[in-house]
């Protein structure tokens, strides 16, 4: 259950904290956060970039990811504000039971769940243990893929032709899911809380693109 609290979200010694919670709450089992963008701000194009810390364990899975600005709005076709076909851009996933992965990801239709257009990173070392950086550059041609400043991906429009739904704003999300069909179930030896960090979250665009 993803609530508002300052126990499941907070900032603390210039970090932002999303904590993972084992208790009881709204019938539900455990407590997290997700904090978006939407409705706030919204971008196209450009290099965005996080710098986080994930939290080690089976079932744990955080993201760092954006969702087409239309998503949820009243249109005159329902599928210009339903997922996939408004397009998500997974800048980052992870897993507790593949540690050494970091995952970037689109979706769109045709191309969602688990036929999506993916690309992975393979560390030297289990990515939990400390602080990396994970970005998306994206413009008209494409969106390219970067571990620590490391391009490692990299997906073209002409990949799917017409269904490239990536000419439009998208707006951030940030989350700590646990459990799920990606991770698993989460393990029984995993100790509460967990605690996903950001150091930061930057966008870098032309003036131009920027509107002004």
């Amino acid at each position: 259950y993803y609530t508002d609290r300052p126990e499941n979200a907070r900032l603390e010694n210039g970090l932002l904290v999303i904590e993972g919670r084992q208790e009881r709450y709204e019938e539900n089992y455990y407590t997290s956060a997700r904090l978006k963008t939407q409705g706030l701000q919204d971008f196209q194009y450009g290099y965005f970039e996080a710098r986080m810390k994930v939290p080690d364990g089976w079932g744990m899975w955080p993201a760092f990811w954006m969702l087409g600005a239309n998503f949820g709005r009243d249109t005159e076709d329902p599928n210009d504000s339903n997922w996939p076909f408004v397009g998500e851009i997974d800048i980052m996933e992870w897993v507790g039971k593949e540690p050494i992965l970091a995952y970037g990801n689109l979706h769109g239709p045709g191309y969602s769940g688990g036929g999506s257009l993916g690309s992975t990173y393979r560390h030297d070392g289990p990515i939990s243990e400390e602080f990396h950086t994970y970005a998306v550059e994206w413009d008209f041609d494409g969106i390219r893929w970067f571990f620590d400043g490391e391009q490692y991906g990299e997906k073209s429009r002409d990949i799917v032709g017409d269904r490239w739904v990536f000419d439009q704003p998208f707006f951030f999300i940030l989350n700590l899911a646990l459990g799920g069909t990606m991770p698993g179930p989460i393990g029984l030896d995993v100790e509460f809380p967990k605690y996903l960090y950001f150091d930061y979250v930057r966008v870098y665009q032309p003036i131009a693109e920027a509107g002004g």
